[in-house]
């Protein structure tokens, strides 16, 4: 996805834009899928050079949480699946499980619950939580590529490549120098997008079909003027003008 499509729904949404030099914009991209299990989402990592010049990484990861836990949710409420949103300094670097070095959960985030324990990913049966819950940015297996989420994310935002991973901490470690260790995370859901697209074009439908009845029929709750009614242009058929007088 080029990156204009990323930056207007940021600024869109009012969300900021970091622009000093190696200050990371760490944007996680969440596909129109609601089948889980698969790696296909995206996060992107853009930030300027010394020089100015806009660098754009683009990694394939999840950001939803594996089948296992979906169907074995380690809270009673469900399983997390983190909100669409703009975490400002919510997360550092620390260490995942105590094993490697990772974007761990600083300050509190908003996720859904997922309880009915299915395959798919719910995010209107459930409940909003805001807290602090463990949802960090790590890596999946440390060999290879993995191809099934399973039990490596039960909410967490993973990477598929440990190598893609490798760059993705680097880039963490030197912004970290310049500016702290505090990292914002911005999750935009494609998703959530697509289902409140229609929704509003099933409004504007509903809406176009009501007008059209009301019009065919004549009788519109709107009290439309005579001269928008189907019956009025019935009647007019036919008459002669009474414009200039006579005929012409």
């Amino acid at each position: 996805m080029g990156l204009a499509k990323i930056i207007l729904p940021i600024r869109d949404k009012g969300w900021q834009i970091y622009t000093r030099p190696y200050e990371l914009n760490i944007i996680g991209l969440r596909s129109s899928e609601t089948i889980a299990n698969k790696f296909d989402d995206e996060i992107h990592v853009v930030y300027r050079d010394n020089k100015g010049k806009t660098n754009h990484h683009i990694y394939k990861a999840t950001t939803d949480p594996g089948t296992y836990w979906l169907k074995n949710p380690s809270m009673p409420k469900g399983t997390a699946i983190l909100k669409e949103g703009q975490y400002k300094n919510a997360f550092m670097l620390g260490m995942h499980r105590g094993k490697y070095t990772a974007l761990v959960q600083a300050k509190p985030v908003t996720v859904y619950r997922d309880y009915n324990r299915d395959a798919i990913l719910d995010m209107d049966n459930g409940t909003e939580q805001t807290g602090i819950f463990g949802i960090e940015i790590h890596h999946a297996s440390a060999t290879g590529t993995t191809n099934a989420i399973d039990e490596y994310s039960a909410g967490c935002q993973v990477f598929q490549n440990p190598d893609e991973y490798k760059e993705f901490i680097t880039l963490c470690e030197k912004h970290r120098k310049l500016y702290g260790n505090q990292f914002t995370y911005t999750l935009i859901d494609f998703r959530m997008t697509r289902r409140a697209m229609r929704k509003h074009l099933a409004y504007l439908t509903m809406t176009m079909f009501a007008l059209a009845i009301f019009f065919v029929k004549g009788d519109s709750v709107f009290d439309f003027p005579p001269f928008l009614t189907l019956e009025y242009w019935k009647n007019k058929k036919g008459k002669p003008s009474q414009k200039g007088g006579g005929k012409k």
